[in-house]
C-alpha cells in the first residue's frame, strides 16, 4: 500500500515539475512559491517552523514570526523551481560567486577542502557551482523517504553537474564509505551542517545544546583539510550569492571538536539572524 501511495505522490510531483519547466522562469517561481506557502501552512511542518522561529526570536510578534515562516515556504518553492531550471539561471547569470580569493590556492594547487553551508537561500546551487569551478567534489544529501521522488531529485542534481566524476551520496553508511574513498582520491566535500543529527554530539546552537554532526571535523583533523564556510543568500532581483569565507582549521590538539563546532554555529547564527526568511525553519532542529 505504501508503495502505491509513494508512486501516486511521485506522479503528482512529476506532473507539477513538468508544468514548472515549460513556464518562463519568473512565472514558475511565482507559482511554486505560492503553492508551497499555501500548502505548507496546512502541514505539521508549519507548526515546527513557527516554534523554531519563536525560539530564535522570542521578542518577535506573532505577525512577524508568521511573515518569516511564510517567506521561508516561498523560498523552498523557489529553490525547487530553480533546480528544475538551473540551465536558464546560469545563462541569465543569476549566480554570483564572491570570496574566491579564499579558495584561490585550493584551485591552483588542486588541494582538497570541506565546504560547509546551511539550508538557506538556494542550497541546491552549492555543488553545481563548485563543480563549475573545476574542483573534484562530492556532495552529501538527506534522502527522501519516497524512493521514487528520491531517485527523481537525485537525477535532477546529477544533471546539474558538468563533471561526470563529481557525485552526490546519501547521508548514512553509504556516504561514509563513498566519502572516505573520494578523499583518498583527491575529492573535496560539500555538506550542510545546520540540521539535527540524532547520532551526533550535543553542541550549543542559539544557546541550546542540540544534537549536531561533527564527523566532518574529525575528517578535517585527520586529513588536515581546511573547512570553508559558504554564505548563501538570495537578493530581491533574483540573484543568488555564494560567498566563500575564510578557511577554518581544526588542527589544534588543545581545542576540541565541540569548541570548533560552536565557533561554526556562531557563524551560522549570524547568517540566520541577518536573513531569517531564507532559512529552512521546517526542520525539527531544537527538539
Amino acid at each position: 500500500m505504501k508503495t502505491i501511495i509513494y508512486f501516486l505522490q511521485f506522479l503528482f510531483v512529476k506532473i507539477f515539475f513538468f508544468l514548472l519547466t515549460i513556464l518562463p522562469l519568473n512565472i514558475s517561481k511565482n507559482i511554486a512559491s505560492r503553492i508551497f506557502r499555501n500548502i505548507g501552512r496546512l502541514t505539521r511542518a508549519d507548526s515546527t517552523a513557527i516554534n523554531n522561529c519563536k525560539f530564535v526570536f522570542p521578542n518577535h510578534t506573532d505577525k512577524k514570526i508568521r511573515k518569516i515562516v511564510n517567506e521561508s515556504w516561498n523560498n523552498i518553492g523557489i529553490t525547487i523551481c530553480e533546480l528544475l531550471k538551473i540551465k536558464d539561471i546560469l545563462k541569465k547569470k543569476k549566480i554570483l560567486m564572491n570570496g574566491l580569493e579564499n579558495i584561490e590556492e585550493l584551485k591552483n594547487s588542486k588541494k582538497q577542502a570541506i565546504f560547509i553551508s546551511i539550508h538557506q537561500s538556494n542550497w541546491e546551487m552549492l555543488v553545481p557551482m563548485i563543480d563549475r569551478l573545476g574542483l573534484k567534489i562530492g556532495g552529501i544529501y538527506r534522502h527522501i523517504n519516497n524512493t521514487f521522488l528520491d531517485k527523481m531529485v537525485l537525477n535532477m542534481r546529477n544533471n546539474a553537474l558538468i563533471s561526470k566524476k563529481n557525485f552526490y551520496t546519501p547521508k548514512g553508511r553509504q556516504s561514509a564509505k563513498d566519502l572516505l574513498e573520494a578523499l583518498n582520491n583527491g575529492f573535496s566535500i560539500v555538506l550542510l551542517v545546520d540540521q539535527k543529527d540524532s547520532a551526533g554530539e550535543n553542541v550549543k546552537f542559539f544557546n541550546k545544546e542540540v544534537r549536531t554532526q561533527i564527523g566532518f571535523l574529525k575528517i578535517a583533523r585527520k586529513f588536515n583539510l581546511p573547512i570553508i564556510p559558504i554564505k548563501n543568500q538570495r537578493f530581491k532581483n533574483g540573484q543568488i550569492e555564494l560567498k566563500f569565507m575564510e578557511p577554518i582549521y581544526n588542527n589544534d590538539k588543545n581545542i576540541s571538536d565541540i569548541l570548533v563546532m560552536e565557533k561554526i554555529h556562531k557563524i551560522i547564527e549570524e547568517w540566520i539572524i541577518s536573513n531569517p526568511s531564507q532559512w529552512f525553519w521546517q526542520h525539527k532542529r531544537f527538539n
